[in-house]
């Protein structure tokens, strides 16, 4: 039992690995299309052409002058909403099909008044990561309690069915949260590195030009900060939702810590009040 469910997360993992390698990639070629086609078209640039300035107000054709970090940095924006979109779907069906308060109130009333099988019905009922680890404990109390274990060493046995019940789920409510975190710092640092590129365009341009045109300087470095602002923006927007899926997930496996408690509380109660 135990290596096919090794087996069937190891196939998930593979599964999951491709996934995310898709999107990557996926949202990087969406980036340089977007710039390409959109930001890039004539009607955003004097002229008609996107080789002229962009015309007044036109943040498309300003984005479009940032130089060829943009699509990079437009791909790691669409990274940060697309695995946000991903977690949120993953953690709110490990959470269950019900209210996670009214399922954890109910199954501690049920554990404390010693109803077991009322409390995994209810873990059947909700499902999600939660209810499965929380199951485990159950049915484990139930066989410690059939076998007569004293109160510790049941405690010890339940304690390490629930750990090894996380640890089976922790993996996928935590999968891709690197790949966000990542987000945070790579935003900010590609944003950095089109903002030097493109400045050091438009020094070596006004270089070349032989006159010093403030103008066509203040438009190049202008164009340069563009990336810097993206750069921001994606790191921004994955910190709010890197804070916001761990916070979720340090919920979930609260709920699980103390179910765990309540449990192996419960059974300490059972072998006492056998012993008086």
């Amino acid at each position: 039992m135990a290596n096919a469910n090794v087996a069937q997360k190891g196939n998930g993992s593979n599964g999951g690995n491709l996934f995310s390698g898709l999107v990557i990639v996926g949202c990087i070629i969406i980036g340089i299309l977007v710039r390409e086609f959109v930001m890039g078209h004539g009607s955003n640039f004097e002229g008609g052409v996107n080789t002229g300035h962009p015309l007044p107000g036109n943040y498309l054709g300003m984005v479009y002058k940032g130089g060829n970090i943009v699509p990079v940095l437009m791909g790691l924006m669409l990274m940060v909403v697309a695995f946000s979109i991903e977690r949120f779907f993953v953690i709110s069906k490990a959470a269950g099909t019900g209210s996670l308060d009214k399922f954890m109130k109910n199954v501690q009333e049920n554990i404390h008044a010693g109803n077991i099988d009322a409390a995994i019905a209810d873990c059947d009922k909700q499902k999600g990561s939660v209810a499965n680890a929380i199951k485990s404990a159950l049915i484990k109390y139930n066989e410690v309690k059939k076998e007569g274990f004293d109160s510790e060493a049941a405690a010890e046995t339940i304690q390490k069915e629930i750990e090894e019940a996380t640890s089976l789920e922790m993996p996928m409510l935590e999968k891709n949260m690197t790949i966000i975190s990542s987000l945070v710092s790579l935003g900010t640092l590609v944003g950095l590195l089109g903002t030097v590129m493109g400045m050091i365009t438009a020094f070596g341009a006004l270089a070349t030009s032989g006159a010093p045109d403030q103008a066509a300087l203040a438009n190049g470095i202008s164009e340069a900060l563009i990336n810097t602002a993206t750069g921001i923006a994606t790191s921004a927007l994955a910190i709010i939702s890197y804070n916001f899926f761990t916070s979720k997930i340090d919920t979930l496996t609260y709920s699980i810590d103390e179910a765990g408690a309540t449990i192996v509380g419960t059974y300490r109660r059972f072998r006492g009040s056998l012993r008086n």
